[in-house]
């Protein structure tokens, strides 16, 4: 088996600054813990015949797979959901480490990264929904889609501004051109950085939560702590759907 190469040698080639230090390529999660986790895990994965695209695809699996481990009853499922969310969160690293190591560079791996996103924090979403109605009351479930929507929504919103600037020739957006030119839609932006009561719009901040709650859950002997959590992420993501789309009017990011 080929030798596995130094972790000096591998975090210079795949965890390349340019893409770690800026505002909006690393979650702080991976900041903060999973990038030393990736590239002990990437290290040994270069050695075999692993591909990116299936790593990505295994991302995928366990996004979608702690939305359905919601179904589950009591703690239990919660847990499975969080573990299932750190995997999701070290295959997203891995993949693009591996990637840069191999040169494995594919369109297709771009866009199944994408689309993991999106059908992870929404699968979360409606599982928790599912979780909270308990088979008493479909309203629940309602609200959990609602929340997956916006979810949705506003994961688009932002990769729908790449879309817009290719199509009109432009080249991506940098982080400069993201401040907006309106103060107060500026002055709500640096208030919702600083309380980041945004993150729950996020899977993995959303299944600690939620394995928070159940955890309450457990101790009042109801669901009741899990629908107060699931309408709260709903609103919050609404609220964030609103106060993105102006976000984005109001900045360059179209210009």
């Amino acid at each position: 088996m080929v030798a596995a190469p130094a972790l000096a040698e591998l975090r210079e080639v795949c965890q390349p600054q340019a893409k770690l230090g800026s505002r909006n390529g690393e979650h702080w999660a991976g900041r903060l813990y999973m990038r030393r986790v990736s590239l002990r895990t990437t290290r040994q994965l270069v050695r075999t015949s692993v591909s990116p695209n299936s790593l990505t695809w295994t991302m995928v699996v366990c996004g979608v797979g702690a939305g359905a481990a919601l179904l589950i009853p009591g703690l239990p499922g919660a847990v499975l959901a969080a573990v299932l969310f750190q995997l999701f969160l070290l295959f997203d690293c891995v993949d693009g480490e591996v990637a840069r190591w191999k040169k494995q560079f594919s369109t297709a791996g771009v866009y199944v990264d994408r689309l993991g996103a999106y059908l992870a924090d929404a699968a979360l979403m409606i599982g928790a929904g599912v979780r909270a109605a308990q088979g008493r009351s479909e309203l629940w479930v309602s609200v959990g889609l609602a929340a997956a929507l916006g979810v949705v929504l506003l994961k688009a919103s932002t990769d729908l501004v790449d879309v817009a600037r290719a199509r009109s020739g432009l080249a991506p957006a940098d982080d400069e051109s993201t401040q907006p030119r309106s103060q107060g839609i500026a002055t709500a932006r640096r208030l919702a950085s600083v309380l980041k009561i945004h993150r729950v719009t996020n899977g993995i901040e959303a299944s600690l939560v939620l394995l928070a709650v159940a955890v309450a859950d457990a101790a009042v002997g109801s669901t009741d702590p899990t629908r107060v959590a699931v309408a709260a992420i709903a609103a919050i993501t609404w609220g964030m759907v609103v106060a993105h789309l102006a976000s984005i009017l109001s900045s360059s990011r179209l210009r």
